[in-house]
């Protein structure tokens, strides 16, 4: 949105990339906020009928993987960046920066993946079931 607030809490190259502005700052926002709509609107279609036009079971291994994605990088992230913090691999370049995402930024896509992985799951195990009581014949519709 053109804001510089909370961008020193990102740091690295991309803080200092955001800062010079240019046509690749804007690719990264870009792409980075496409990147995050398209996962709310993955999480909306596990909940939502129009979610079932896709073929049978593409959304629900999207989500998982998507997910299993997330949580992986968050977790990581967090874990990689509190040892950082200790002091153990040397004092840290950006010490501020890491504090945030350590607390805030990695353990957000960790829940967030975990929660995605946890939807596709779980509409997976429903649509299954639903194909049980039918005979297998379709999504649960009477015969």
């Amino acid at each position: 949105m053109g804001g510089t607030a909370l961008l020193d809490t990102v740091g690295g190259s991309i803080e200092e990339a955001a800062r010079r502005g240019g046509g690749v700052a804007v690719a990264v926002g870009s792409t980075t906020a496409a990147l995050k709509v398209a996962g709310g609107l993955l999480a909306l279609a596990l909940v939502r009928p129009g979610g079932s036009r896709l073929p049978a079971g593409l959304l629900e291994r999207t989500a998982i993987g998507a997910g299993a994605l997330l949580a992986f990088y968050g977790g990581v992230l967090a874990v990689v960046g509190a040892v950082a913090l200790t002091g153990v691999l040397g004092e840290p370049a950006d010490p501020h920066a890491l504090r945030w995402h350590v607390l805030l930024w990695d353990p957000w896509f960790l829940l967030w993946g975990l929660l995605l992985m946890l939807a596709g799951l779980a509409r997976r195990r429903l649509s299954r079931g639903g194909a049980r009581r039918s005979g297998g014949r379709g999504r649960g519709r009477a015969r």
